[in-house]
């Protein structure tokens, strides 16, 4: 598990807005770790998360791009059924939030990347690295009267 710079770029919907930014990062020799696209009627937005910070966001300010900036903790993943709801499921039991979460298509050795926003990054990393509390609390014991 790392924490990354993941990268909010604003962009027009329409055809080919999309592929000409990512004709930017191939030339300018980003390789892109993870990306997912939403949209909207009016606009897209594009996160994605690269290596080379200092190059993403020189490139996106010289091509007028909005974007910001935000850290996401990168969970190396089996590729598995519920590999991503284990980490999930922790993260509930310490009550940290989850905003949004996607995955990479493939990491190192056959494994995935899941990408997770969440509200509390060091306390979520903790948990997740074993030192937080993830336990829920146990419920009392229901005292019952003897039956008669």
């Amino acid at each position: 598990m790392y924490l990354e710079t993941q990268f909010s770029v604003f962009m027009i919907n329409k055809p080919g807005v999309l592929a000409q930014l990512l004709d930017e990062f191939a030339r300018s020799n980003v390789n892109i770790q993870a990306l997912t696209m939403m949209d909207s009627v009016e606009h897209g937005v594009l996160r994605v998360v690269a290596k080379n910070h200092k190059k993403v966001c020189q490139l996106l300010t010289d091509l007028n791009m909005q974007f910001s900036e935000t850290d996401v903790l990168c969970v190396n993943l089996s590729n598995k059924s519920g590999a991503l709801a284990e980490i999930t499921n922790k993260l509930a039991k310490a009550h940290i939030n989850i905003s949004y979460a996607y995955c990479t298509a493939g990491a190192r050795g056959g494994r995935t990347t899941g990408v997770i926003k969440v509200a509390d990054v060091k306390k979520a990393m903790k948990v997740l690295q074993g030192g937080g509390k993830t336990t829920t609390k146990k419920k009392k014991p229901v005292k019952r009267s003897p039956r008669k």
